[in-house]
């Protein structure tokens, strides 16, 4: 952080934000407990990501933690509830998942900052996050697996194997063996390594004072870039696609569908008329309904091909 972040009064006693223009720094803040999750601290993550939809002039969030820790988890010490019985329990694990489900939801990219341990739900919480930064220092494993718990809690089983591959989450997820900074890094768990004491500076998205990224949803795994960089068809690009009911260059006519006239004037007389061949092939906006023991096709206007 630097020196024109703004402490901001939330209310939240587990959480600490502070505001540097349009970037939050959020810090989960019980460096006592390691920064262990607790019920207040699952509310208040929950009350602040759920916000984030609607809070406008924030643009970018970057998450870290206090003291000597990043996350070591959910608190152990605060899990009666865990434990209570299948009702409030199953309660319990919903309200930690709904963090991550919030989390994934709201417009702005997190950027998470990891230093020390990142265990269990702290895992879960860097999973979650768009950009992940370790310090030398951090250490991460999936600690579920080691209190008799699955590995697949709050996200976990979803969002390590997209990012580290089939083979080593199921090392990671059966196991429970930590990983050191480094290995992260070979793994493509993390984007970068840096000393602890540098950490916040990567951890700035574009740095202040530099445009911040638009808002928008977020990029789907397999989405392609900006039309605006694809080659044209000319230059080595790949050639456009026909549209749905358009024949290509060279293609024959095939039936009623290549002459739309046709296909309206059978369309008008009902089914009968209508060959096989060209049912499968009716535009999308085709809907059948039964009416008095006769099968019609409503044609809309939109649907003409």
């Amino acid at each position: 952080m630097s020196e024109s972040a703004q402490p901001v009064d939330t209310g939240y006693q587990a959480l600490r934000l502070e505001r540097e223009g349009a970037i939050d720094w959020l810090c989960l803040h019980r460096p006592d407990r390691l920064n262990a999750m607790d019920r207040r601290m699952c509310e208040e993550l929950q009350d602040y990501f759920g916000a984030l939809s609607t809070r406008h002039a924030t643009r970018v969030v970057v998450l870290r933690g206090a003291g000597r820790a990043f996350c070591s988890g959910y608190d152990l010490k605060a899990a009666q509830e865990v434990t209570a019985g299948p009702v409030r329990g199953l309660r319990a694990q919903r309200q930690a998942s709904e963090i991550i489900l919030r989390m994934r939801r709201c417009p702005q990219p997190i950027v998470c900052l990891l230093h020390g341990a990142a265990t269990g739900g702290g895992l879960a919480l860097a999973l979650a996050a768009d950009v992940r930064i370790a310090a030398p220092s951090a250490r991460m494993n999936v600690a579920m697996v080691r209190v008799g718990l699955t590995g697949c809690d709050v996200g976990i089983s979803y969002f390590l194997p997209r990012a580290v591959g089939a083979s080593v989450a199921a090392e990671l997820m059966l196991t429970g063996r930590f990983i050191d900074a480094d290995r992260a890094l070979r793994i493509g768990l993390v984007s970068d390594v840096v000393p602890e004491e540098r950490l916040p500076p990567p951890g700035r998205p574009l740095a202040p004072g530099r445009r911040a990224p638009p808002r928008g949803p977020r990029p789907r795994r397999g989405d392609a870039g900006p039309l605006a960089a694809r080659a044209p068809p000319d230059q080595g690009g790949p050639e456009p696609r026909a549209r749905r009911g358009q024949p290509r260059d060279g293609d024959r006519p095939r039936g009623p569908r290549s002459d739309p006239g046709r296909l309206c004037r059978l369309l008008r007389r009902g089914h009968r008329g209508l060959p096989r061949a060209a049912a499968p092939r009716l535009p999308r906006r085709l809907t059948r309904a039964g009416a008095r023991g006769r099968a019609h096709i409503h044609l809309t206007q939109e649907g003409l091909p």
